[in-house]
C-alpha cells in the first residue's frame, strides 16, 4: 500500500474519473504533452532534428515517471517542471539510439512556466469537456421534468414563509437557468496557451528562430493548435485573467448546483416530503440510525458549492500578487485552487446529473404543503380583484381579513378566511362561484408556463431537444 492522497476527505470528488482528469498523474501527462508537441512544432519549423519529434512523443509516456519523487524534487526549484524535464531528458537520450540530437527539441526557448501554465490549461481544456457533458445530461433531465411538471402545483416560498401559488415545472426551469446560463459562460471560454520564454520577452525563442521563416509568435500558434488551446497574442506570465475567468466560471456553475442542493435538502425533509433523491444500495446511510436515508447527494454537490467562492477567491488574490515580471509566490498558489475548483465542479456535476435523471417527485405532498395556507396565499390576487368593489377602503377591509385570520390556528386559517371573506364582499358584487374561481391556486400562476417555456427556449444546446417557437413579446 502506497502512501498518498485518495481523496478520504473529500468525498465529492472522490472519483477515479475525476482523479484520472484532474490528479498528478493528469498534471504530469499534461506537461509532457505540452513538450512533445513542442518538439514537433520546432522539428516542422526545421528548428530540430527530423525524426527528434517522434524520439520525445515516445519519451513522454506518463507511465514512465515517478509522481512522488517529481513531487518531491520539485521543492528544490519550486515546480514539478524542472525534474520531470531532467527525467525527459534522460529519457529522450536513452531512446535516441540514432544519435539525432533529439534531446535539443526539449524545451527549446521555453522557461518553466510557459510550460506549467499551458500544462494547467490543457488539463482545464480536458476537464472541461467531460464537465460540459455531465452538465448537458443534467440540464435535460431538469427541461424533461420541468415540461412534465408544468401544471404541477406547489407553493412559492419566500423569507422561508409561503407566498404565492407557483409550479414545480417552474422550479425545474429555474434550476436548469442556472445551471445552463454558467455553462453556456464555461463553453464559450478560451483557454490560451503560454509562452514568453525567461522574461517574457522571447529572446531565447527570437534567437532559435534568427534566420528562419518563422517567429517565436507563429510557434507559439502552432503550439496552441496543436494543444487544442486559444492563441495568444502575447505571453500573459502575470496577467492572470485566463486563469481568474475560469475560476469565476468554475465557481458560478457551483453556485448554480448549490442552489439545487439547498432546494432539495429543503424539499426532501420528512416533513416537506415533496421531492426524494435516486435511490440506490448503501446510499445515504447512517452509522448509528438504520432508518435514515440521508440527501448525500445533495449534501456533496453542496460541500462543493461550500467551497467554490473561497477557492476562486484564492486565484484572485494570486492574480492581484504576481509582482515583477515573474511572481514569488503567488503563481505557486493558484495551482492547487485551480486544481481543486477543476476536481469539486466535475465530482459535483456527476452527482447532480444522477440526481437530476433520478430525481423522485411527489405532487400529491407538493398539494398538500399548498394547502397549509390555502386560500391566504390567493390574498394578493384577491386585494386587487376585490378592493376597487369595496370602495375607497377596500384594501383596508381585506387587510383586517387576513389579520382576524391570523389569529386562528394553522388549521383553521383556510376555512376562517373562506369565510370572512364570504361574509366583508357582498354577493351581488361577487359571486360565490366568482369568489370559488377567484381562490383557486391555479387562477393566480401568472407567466408561469411562459416563463419556463422562454428560458428553455433561451437555451435549445442544453434542453436535450430544440424548443419550438419564440418566446413571447
Amino acid at each position: 500500500m502506497t502512501d498518498g492522497d485518495f481523496g478520504l476527505l473529500s468525498p465529492v470528488s472522490a472519483s477515479p474519473a475525476v482523479a484520472k482528469l484532474t490528479g498528478d498523474r493528469a498534471v504530469i501527462a499534461a506537461i509532457l504533452h505540452v513538450e512533445a508537441s513542442w518538439a514537433a512544432v520546432l522539428e516542422e519549423a526545421g528548428l530540430a532534428p527530423a525524426g527528434s519529434a517522434a524520439v520525445v512523443a515516445e519519451a513522454a509516456d506518463a507511465d514512465s515517471y515517478d509522481a512522488a519523487s517529481l513531487a518531491e524534487r520539485g521543492q528544490a526549484g519550486g515546480n514539478p517542471v524542472i525534474p520531470l524535464l531532467g527525467d525527459l531528458r534522460a529519457r529522450v537520450r536513452e531512446l535516441d539510439t540514432s544519435g539525432l540530437g533529439a534531446a535539443t527539441a526539449v524545451h527549446a526557448s521555453l522557461t518553466s512556466q510557459d510550460v506549467l501554465d499551458s500544462a494547467l490549461m490543457l488539463v482545464a481544456n480536458r476537464t472541461v469537456s467531460s464537465l460540459l457533458a455531465e452538465v448537458k445530461g443534467t440540464t435535460t433531465a431538469l427541461a424533461t421534468l420541468a415540461g412534465q411538471h408544468a401544471d404541477t402545483l406547489c407553493v412559492g416560498r419566500s423569507l422561508t414563509q409561503h407566498a404565492l401559488p407557483y409550479t414545480f415545472g417552474l422550479r425545474v426551469a429555474q434550476w436548469f437557468q442556472g445551471v445552463a446560463a454558467a455553462a453556456a459562460r464555461l463553453e464559450s471560454l478560451e483557454l490560451p496557451v503560454q509562452f514568453g520564454g525567461a522574461g517574457g520577452t522571447l529572446a531565447s525563442g527570437t534567437k532559435l528562430t534568427a534566420g528562419t521563416s518563422s517567429t517565436p509568435f507563429t510557434l507559439a500558434d502552432s503550439l496552441a493548435a496543436r494543444l487544442g488551446l486559444a492563441p495568444a497574442p502575447a505571453p500573459w506570465h502575470t496577467n492572470r485573467l485566463a486563469v481568474t475567468a475560469l475560476g469565476d466560471v468554475l465557481a458560478a456553475l457551483l453556485d448554480s448546483f448549490g442552489k439545487i442542493a439547498a432546494d432539495l435538502l429543503f424539499l426532501s425533509r420528512p416533513e416537506v416530503g415533496e421531492l426524494g433523491e435516486p435511490l440506490a444500495a448503501g446510499r445515504g446511510v447512517s452509522s448509528a440510525m438504520p432508518q435514515k436515508q440521508n440527501p448525500v447527494l445533495s449534501v456533496l454537490i453542496r460541500s462543493a458549492a461550500l467551497q467554490a467562492p473561497g477557492l476562486a477567491s484564492q486565484l484572485h488574490l494570486a492574480a492581484a500578487n504576481f509582482n515583477d515580471e515573474r511572481p514569488d509566490g503567488a503563481w505557486h498558489s493558484e495551482w492547487p485552487a485551480l486544481r481543486q475548483l477543476l476536481a469539486l465542479a466535475l465530482g459535483a456535476a456527476g452527482h447532480l446529473r444522477e440526481l437530476a435523471e433520478g430525481l423522485r417527485v411527489f405532487p400529491d405532498a407538493m398539494r398538500r404543503n399548498l394547502e397549509i395556507s390555502g386560500p391566504l396565499l390567493l390574498s394578493e390576487g384577491v386585494s386587487a380583484a376585490v378592493a376597487p368593489l369595496l370602495g375607497e377602503d377596500g384594501k383596508q377591509k381585506l387587510q383586517g381579513v387576513v389579520d382576524e385570520t391570523l389569529k386562528a390556528p394553522a388549521a383553521e386559517q383556510s376555512r376562517i378566511y373562506s369565510k370572512l371573506l364570504r361574509e366583508t364582499v357582498p354577493a351581488d358584487k361577487l359571486s360565490d362561484a366568482e369568489l370559488e374561481a377567484l381562490l383557486d391556486p391555479a387562477s393566480y400562476l401568472g407567466e408561469a408556463q411562459e416563463i419556463s417555456r422562454r428560458i428553455l427556449a433561451a437555451y435549445p444546446n442544453y434542453a436535450g431537444t430544440p424548443t419550438k417557437g419564440a418566446p413571447r413579446g
